[in-house]
């Protein structure tokens, strides 16, 4: 079963805002015209299932069968078809051994809710119930089969990774097929996914920016290299190990910064006053997210295709209890937008090279020199080529 409070790295994103704020940028969804996104697809399933609601419920059919994140998935990514993205959603796999403990501490997380749910509605506390609901709100296989037959009967590519979907959307950026990782969980940076896109699948519907993490200037601006900052991802708290007790975002900073890797810190932390964990997997993470379990980019076909109308008819409306003439009108978006997609993006065509110190600044004395003889020359009428 799939994850209800993932965490990604605990306070990753305001570490970044605060010590590299030019690496963040704000963005309206309609700017990423042309883009391909890799989606966190579990992780926009669990969206979907959280906010997507009638009075304080899930949606569902006449039969009670769930249909939240049917509509999502149909519903939202006809909005990012209609900004002119297209996404291709990439679903987890099998979870590495190593988030073992992660899982089980969210197994006890839920157990606690369920009594904390219990209570509330002994009570009859309207907000307590919502809230401890929403913690229990689990993605389940059927949830995601069901999401990945819409999905190809809508004509998005869907992939399927090895185990974790962050480190597959990572080697699909670092490739050059897909512009960025779309997600909320902030290790897709630490898989090194070079362009991180949060809100992406609900930005429009909660009116927010989607927000756009550029690691190269992450690292730039934080004077890291790559391997430091998955050290810092571990410090900081990861699915995959435990952390330092003691120790949080400003102190793992400052301490990658002065002794550069978790190996040094170990031979110079006062362990009095911070406590390491016993028999300490910090390498074993750090492997996972230096070499993670992922299929070659060469080997993941991306190909959107025509969407099957009947197809989508029979499955929303005949099986799910669908409104048909809402499902056609959102078939006839799909269509529209794969005729509007062949436009492609300006900067696709027009690439820019890179600044090379044989070229002559403009700044340069002989260059303005030159430019005047050319002047005198043509009698004043020379023009710089465009």
């Amino acid at each position: 079963m799939l994850g209800d409070d993932r965490m990604g790295i605990l306070g990753l994103s305001k570490l970044i805002c605060d010590k590299a704020p030019s690496a963040v940028k704000e963005n309206l969804m309609k700017n990423y015209f042309g883009r391909k996104v890799a989606i966190d697809a579990s992780m926009a399933v669990y969206q979907f299932l959280i906010a997507i609601r009638q009075d304080g419920n899930q949606l569902t059919n006449e039969e009670g069968e769930v249909t939240s994140h049917i509509a999502g998935m149909f519903y939202r990514t006809i909005r990012l078809l209609d900004n002119g993205i297209k996404p291709a959603f990439v679903f987890d796999g099998k979870p590495p051994q190593m988030k073992s403990g992660e899982l089980a501490k969210r197994a006890e997380r839920r157990q606690e809710a369920e009594k904390q749910l219990a209570k509330a509605q002994e009570s009859g506390e309207a907000e307590e119930i919502e809230k401890f609901t929403r913690r229990l709100v689990k993605v389940t296989k059927e949830h995601m089969a069901d999401c990945k037959k819409l999905l190809r009967l809508m004509g998005i590519p869907v992939v399927e990774a090895p185990t974790e979907a962050e480190a597959q959307c990572a080697a699909l950026v670092k490739s050059g097929k897909v512009y960025a990782t779309a997600t909320e969980d902030m290790d897709a940076l630490t898989f090194h996914s070079t362009r991180l896109l949060r809100h992406m699948t609900f930005s429009e519907a909660r009116k927010m920016p989607i927000q756009e993490f550029v690691y190269e200037k992450v690292l730039q601006e934080m004077e890291m290299s790559h391997e430091q900052f998955v050290d810092l991802c571990i410090l900081l708290g990861c699915d995959y190990c435990e952390h330092i007790r003691g120790v949080g975002p400003k102190r793992a900073y400052d301490l990658i910064k002065q002794h550069k890797s978790i190996d040094e810190i170990l031979k110079h932390i006062d362990s009095k006053k911070y406590t390491v964990p016993e028999g300490w997997v910090y390498k074993e993470a750090r492997k996972l997210f230096l070499t993670p379990d992922v299929s070659s980019a060469d080997n993941v076909e991306l190909k959107w295709t025509d969407p099957d109308e009947e197809g989508i008819v029979e499955f929303m409306v005949k099986q799910k209890g669908f409104n048909e003439d809402r499902v056609r009108s959102g078939v006839k978006k799909i269509i529209k937008s794969r005729q509007k997609s062949t436009q492609g993006r300006l900067d696709d065509f027009f690439k820019v090279l890179p600044s090379s110190p044989a070229v002559k600044r403009k700044s340069d004395p002989k260059t303005k020199s030159e430019s005047a003889k050319k002047k005198a020359k043509t009698g004043g009428n020379y023009k710089k080529r465009k």
